[in-house]
Order: structure tokens, then C-alpha cells, then sequence
């Protein structure tokens, strides 16, 4: 056959594809997603009464700009990382903002441990947060996966997994305006399971779903 033969029957039937929304755009989506979830979930449980005084707390609003930098910054990484000429030190975007969020709790344990002594370290088991950042961040981290679906073939483990980092910052940031846990211990520990396990969870359940949706 010759080559110009071969180029015309390959190129039969081709239809056009459409280009994918930058990172950015995608960006923008998902943020705004995220926040009618959780504008919706804390109508639904309610703001806390305290919240107002406690936002003028500088822990509070500083937790708070912390978590929202690693919700955005490990969204945009997933969203670069799914396309195939980005550069994979994308997903080291959200390292520096995760390392402030830790530093952010880590000053707010010290300064109640300060104000309050030993009182301070005790720990309660708080399963209202597990069940809030866990029950919005799966559903809300299989919504992102869906958007990046067309990485199953190139980086889904670490594209789903900054997806699920980003689904669980954003809950975590949710939960902080709806449930009263001002002990920066308590959500140092039980916001970190909670985000631990969502990440997780994507990590190993992404790829299989990106797959999936990338078929249908």
C-alpha cells in the first residue's frame, strides 16, 4: 500500500477533539463546586454560635487560610499533573502550604497549652469531624476524579491522591465553620485522620476509577 493511501484510510472517520479547559479553569470549577457542598453542608448542620468571636481568634483564621492554600494549591497540582506534558514536580505544589497548616496547629497547641497548662493535651474522640470530612470528602473526591479521568493512562495514583487531599482540606475547612472544637489538638489530630484517610482512599481507589469513567 502506498503511504498516501495508508495516511487517507487513517484519517477517515477522524472527528475533532476538544481541547481541555486549562488548569486553572478547572481550578475555578472544582473550588466552586466544593463551596456550594459546603455551603450546603453547614446549612444543613448549622453554623457554629461561637463563630464570630472565634474567627477573630488568630489561630482560627489562620488554620482556616492554611487549609484553604492546601485545598487549592493540591487542586491545581491534580489538575496539571493529569495533563501529559506537565512536569511531575507539580505534585510537589502543595508540600510548602500542608507544612504551614502543620505549623499553624502546631502554634495553636502551644499557645492553649500556655493558656490552659496541662488541661491542654487532653485528647477526646471527636467522631462528628470524622464523619463530616470523610462523608464529603469521598463523594466530593470521586467528583475530581472525574474530572481528571483522562490521566488514568499517565499519573492516576498521584493525580487522585492531590485530588483527595484537596476534597479533604476543603471539608476540613467546612467543618471548621460548622462544629465547635476549638482545642487545637483535637483538630490537629482528628482533622489529620480524617484527611489522612481521604487522601489515602484516593490513592488507591482512584486509578480504578479513572478507568472506569474513562470508558464510559
Amino acid at each position: 500500500m502506498r503511504t498516501e493511501d495508508l495516511i487517507t484510510r487513517l484519517a477517515l472517520g477522524l472527528k475533532p477533539v476538544r481541547r481541555l479547559p486549562s488548569p486553572l479553569a478547572m481550578l475555578a470549577l472544582w473550588s466552586l463546586f466544593c463551596a456550594a457542598i459546603m455551603a450546603a453542608a453547614v446549612l444543613v448542620a448549622g453554623l457554629r454560635e461561637d463563630f464570630a468571636a472565634w474567627l477573630v481568634n488568630g489561630f482560627a483564621l489562620y488554620s482556616m487560610i492554611s487549609a484553604a492554600l492546601v485545598a487549592l494549591t493540591a487542586g491545581y497540582a491534580a489538575f496539571e499533573l493529569a495533563l501529559p506534558d506537565r512536569d511531575q514536580r507539580w505534585a510537589l505544589l502543595p508540600v510548602l502550604p500542608a507544612i504551614g497548616w502543620l505549623v499553624t496547629m502546631g502554634w495553636g497547641c502551644l499557645a492553649d497549652l500556655a493558656r490552659l497548662g496541662p488541661e491542654a493535651l487532653n485528647l477526646s474522640i471527636s467522631v462528628p469531624c470524622l464523619i463530616f470530612i470523610i462523608g464529603l470528602g469521598l463523594p466530593m473526591t470521586a467528583t475530581i476524579i472525574l474530572l481528571t479521568r483522562h490521566a488514568a493512562l499517565i499519573r492516576p495514583t498521584p493525580v487522585a491522591a492531590l485530588g483527595g487531599l484537596s476534597a479533604a482540606a476543603f471539608a476540613s475547612l467546612g467543618l471548621t465553620v460548622a462544629h465547635e472544637l476549638n482545642a487545637a489538638l483535637m483538630v490537629l489530630v482528628w482533622h489529620g485522620i480524617a484527611v489522612l484517610v481521604v487522601t489515602c482512599i484516593g490513592a488507591l481507589t482512584g486509578p480504578r476509577l479513572m478507568r472506569r469513567a474513562a470508558t464510559v
